[in-house]
């Protein structure tokens, strides 16, 4: 090694040692009679000194010549700091150089390298392998490395086996868009990039290995987000002999191993709802628990007033704001705009104030008498200083307008600290959703999930009311993993893509190969799928999970460091017998 030492390691006890450091230059400072140098590698930062009258000038004329990111090799003695920094972990000392070598210079970079950058997002992106030299975001890839490292530790502990699946798959026609790739030696096919490595694991399943893993890269097509990337890592796990229950309970250990061992963080157990109690008092499939603030339907009191607005409403509810009576109306009306708001879509708020001394105020007060209003704030527990938020209209969009208002309270309130984690078990999905546009049924998860045995009869007369044997892992609102018991027989499965719409020719075309696989042996399985991208970032309380990526790409899909999607040739083209409209 070109060096004897990191930039992160040495401490006071080491003064007095000959070393050799190596790394880029974050800053110089000259101060007349004194240089500093900050020398930076992914394990620290060290301070080099140079003294006029105890340096040569050699050394002092090539220190004030170095530039910020050059690549420096820094040869000296380990001395005690005079004026120590308590924010560095080398803060005690400092290095005493007696040779320096200039191993590589640098231009002067587009940004500053330094945990407060002057640089945007769209500049640190064109030039990612300078952004990932600053601290923020290297500790980002630290914190993703080692939750892989004790994801693989705790899932081979419990006897799981990780196989790598094939990245050049079949395409089909469910779920999001797949990329699909050229085949040059058949031309005209295609090959996709997998979703998942779900029909895989189902059959290392039937090949009798009953516990598999896998850290696994995903591809999809699909419109993007601070939470989504087209490329993204899912820990993909899937087990034979196994309930619902057995499942949920090995889960929840590995993410109580890894709050415990990354975040050094208790979980309790895992409280469990139902999708429909989901919907009906939080307005969304992945509620975030950490706060209270719970729907409350209000069609019989609220009805049969005179007012056309809740009157012609399929529904009508209503969360209570615990102690925010004292709104003003600039602050009423900053939330009625939100809900307005194109991405929210209700056409207006309706607000109650209970105020402190037992009076009522409302938006509504010529429909709505105080024995009404009182009637709305005993249904909804309120109490003197509360404010009620109500809205109505189609039940569907009004439970998905008050879920977005709900989030908004809790941000403005202060109650989704992003040092509490609160985990759930959203259960009992329904199998099947209903399409207007096509007019026919798509799998809520994927087609090989199996319904509740008690549901299946239902495929025949009432499929919309089918509970899928699926659940989801939540934590703070976040859906972080999901998965299901799978289909393991052939008839069943035949059932369930005829359900989707499947002619049994389309079936075999697309699945034949599984469903010849179930005719010999399929043990019942299931298994789930986490979002880890989507967990590194939830660990360490972040929204995107842009920074956990080495290399992610834009909101609109693109890679800017190395300019793609891109053209090809027209010579490969050719050889991939594509025509391209221009």
């Amino acid at each position: 090694m070109l060096r004897t030492h990191t930039c992160g390691e040495l401490r006071l006890e080491d003064a007095g040692k000959e070393v050799i450091l190596t790394g880029w230059v974050q800053r110089v400072r000259d101060k007349g009679g004194v240089i500093w140098i900050d020398l930076r590698d992914r394990y620290g930062i060290t301070q080099l000194i140079f003294k006029e009258g105890e340096t040569a000038q050699e050394l002092i004329d090539q220190a004030t010549s170095t530039g910020r990111e050059f690549v420096v090799k820094a040869q000296g003695k380990v001395i005690e700091r005079y004026s120590k920094n308590p924010k560095m972990a080398t803060g005690d000392i400092e290095i005493e150089v007696t040779q320096l070598t200039v191993l590589n210079t640098s231009k002067v970079p587009p940004f500053t390298i330094e945990d407060d950058t002057d640089g945007g997002e769209d500049l640190r992106m064109k030039y990612r392998y300078l952004d990932l030299r600053r601290t923020v975001v290297r500790q980002k890839l630290q914190l993703r490395h080692r939750m892989m490292q004790e994801t693989r530790k705790y899932l081979d502990g419990q006897q799981f086996i990780e196989v790598e699946t094939p990245v050049l798959i079949k395409s089909t026609p469910e779920g999001a868009r797949d990329f699909v790739v050229p085949s040059r030696m058949q031309p005209g096919e295609f090959y996709a990039l997998p979703q998942s490595p779900q029909t895989f694991k189902q059959l290392l399943m039937v090949s009798g290995f009953d516990r598999y893993f896998q850290i696994v890269k995903c591809f999809r097509d699909e419109d993007l987000r601070a939470d989504r990337q087209p490329e993204f890592t899912q820990i993909d796990c899937e087990m034979s002999f196994v309930t619902q229950d057995d499942i949920l309970s090995m889960f929840e250990g590995l993410t109580q191993y890894l709050f415990k061992t990354v975040k050094n963080l208790e979980l309790a157990d895992f409280p469990r709802m139902n999708y429909a109690e989901a919907m009906q008092r939080y307005g969304n499939d992945k509620p975030d628990t950490r706060f209270e603030m719970k729907f409350t339907e209000l069609n019989d009191i609220a009805k049969g007033k005179g007012f056309n607005v809740f009157d012609q409403a399929e529904l009508v509810v209503g969360i209570c704001a615990k102690s925010c009576a004292e709104y003003t109306r600039k602050q009423l009306d900053a939330l009625t705009e939100f809900v307005k708001r194109p991405q929210i879509g209700a056409k207006g708020l309706v607000y109650v104030k209970y105020n402190t001394d037992g009076t009522f105020k409302s938006s509504v007060d010529r429909f709505y008498s105080e024995d009404d209003l009182k009637a709305w704030t005993q249904k909804m527990d309120a109490t003197p200083g509360d404010l009620l938020l109500v809205l109505s209209g189609d039940a569907h969009r009004t439970r998905k307008a008050l879920s977005e208002l709900r989030l908004h309270m809790g941000s403005e309130l202060g109650l989704r600290d992003k040092n509490v984690f609160k985990p759930l078990w959203v259960v009992d999905f329904p199998l099947l959703e209903w399409d207007d546009a096509t007019q026919r049924y798509y799998a809520m998860h994927h087609p090989f999930t199996s319904p509740k045995p008690e549901d299946i009869e239902k495929l025949d007369t009432d499929p919309g009311s089918v509970r899928a044997n699926a659940y989801d892992l939540v934590i703070n609102g976040v859906e972080i993993g999901g998965g299901s018991i799978r289909i393991h027989n052939r008839e069943l499965q035949n059932r369930m893509f005829k359900e989707l719409g499947f002619t049994e020719k389309e079936a075999q075309k697309q699945f034949g190969f599984l469903l010849e696989a179930f005719e010999y042996g399929a043990p019942p399985h299931g298994g789930i799928a986490f979002g880890f991208d989507r967990m590194c970032a939830l660990f360490d309380g972040a929204d995107s999970i842009r920074d956990y990526i080495a290399f992610p790409k834009n909101n609109a899909g693109r890679d800017v460091m190395i300019d793609t999607p891109s053209t090809i040739s027209q010579e490969q083209l050719n050889e991939l017998s594509i025509q391209v409209k221009k």
